[in-house]
């Protein structure tokens, strides 16, 4: 077997060249930890905007033949970051790079991905045509809001689940929890939510959550479940304005609830969600480092703020796709 994969390495290696790893501006330090879980170095690109707002993007070595890897989270200021990752994208295939694949642990616009209301659009599809326009031959990406966004990509690509993070540090903590219940934000994060119930073995409860306009407001209706005198571990895939977790929060607690321990891949925390979410009786909050929490938000949370690196699962998917072995592997799948 291990001859077989030295083999398979060396025909990758044959057909693609080596790992070439590109940092986008929105995640320097995760794109440095990937690059040192792989042990390579991150290659030299100068992005340079115009006083018009356009970018230009030179390599500073060739990529022809080679497998590069593009790390860019779709962070703040997002439309300038989604933009990079394209122009990067695009400037490695005209240098000829064997294989371009978008790294991007953050998926902007995955909550737009279906046509739910008349006169509306579906821009999850909009941005997958965008990254194959531009000339990536696959893509990594991280718990999409739906599972259906796989749908819109032709190119194939993998779709991680931040739970392989967020559980083993789950697991740990876990004997200091009394009687934990998982409860999930909403209806639509079930499935997900019992995943984490089974690593802790734990039950589980749910809130009715009703969105009641376009924008990020939402209504939590109603508690399903039972928490009075549990500590809760509340789940949900991303924290945009905070405001669906806060209502939970609230609800939990009038229901009874002890220690409540907030669990969320995806930090977005726009606006002044850092301060709302600070402000909740909430013992720890615990996520990853998908997208990057500036300073100034990091100190509304204090010594309750877990961050916990994706680098190591992201590079060994990277490693594994370069050498052309299994990812279900990695989870027995």
């Amino acid at each position: 077997m291990i001859e077989l994969d030295q083999e398979s390495i060396k025909r990758s290696r044959m057909r693609y060249g080596e790992i070439q790893l590109y940092a986008g501006s929105a995640c320097p330090e995760l794109a440095q930890k990937i690059a040192n879980y792989l042990d390579v170095s991150l290659k030299g690109r100068d992005v340079i905007e115009f006083p018009n707002e356009n970018l230009f993007l030179k390599l500073h070595s060739s990529a022809r033949g080679q497998d590069c890897y593009v790390i860019q989270t779709h962070a703040t200021p997002l439309h300038r970051n989604l933009m990079e990752m394209l122009i990067m994208i695009q400037t490695l295939r005209l240098d000829y790079a064997s294989r371009v694949t978008a790294v991007m642990p953050y998926l902007a616009y995955s909550r737009s991905d279906k046509k739910d209301q008349p006169r509306v659009p579906i821009t999850a599809r909009l941005v997958a045509d965008m990254i194959e326009v531009a000339g990536a031959s696959r893509y990594i990406t991280m718990d999409l809001h739906a599972g259906q966004i796989q749908g819109f990509f032709t190119v194939p690509g993998d779709v991680l689940r931040g739970a392989h993070v967020l559980n083993p540090y789950l697991r740990k903590i876990r004997p200091q929890m009394k009687d934990p219940v998982v409860v999930t934000a909403d209806l639509g994060f079930a499935k997900k939510g019992r995943q984490y119930a089974h690593v802790l073995d734990a039950p589980m409860s749910f809130i009715e959550k009703r969105r009641i306009a376009n924008d990020a407001r939402a209504e939590a209706l109603t508690l399903i479940g039972d928490v009075n005198g549990k500590d809760v571990v509340l789940v949900d895939d991303e924290v945009d304005t905070g405001g669906t977790l806060a209502q939970a929060v609230k609800v939990v607690k009038e229901h009874g609830a002890a220690d409540v321990y907030m669990v969320f891949v995806h930090p977005v925390l726009s606006r002044n969600a850092s301060e709302r979410l600070a402000a909740l009786p909430v013992t720890e909050f615990i996520t990853t480092d998908t997208l990057p929490i500036p300073e100034q938000k990091r100190a509304f949370f204090g010594e309750r703020l877990t961050v916990l690196t994706v680098s190591q699962l992201l590079g060994e998917v990277i490693r594994r796709a370069h050498e052309g072995r299994s990812v279900g592997a990695m989870f027995n799948e």
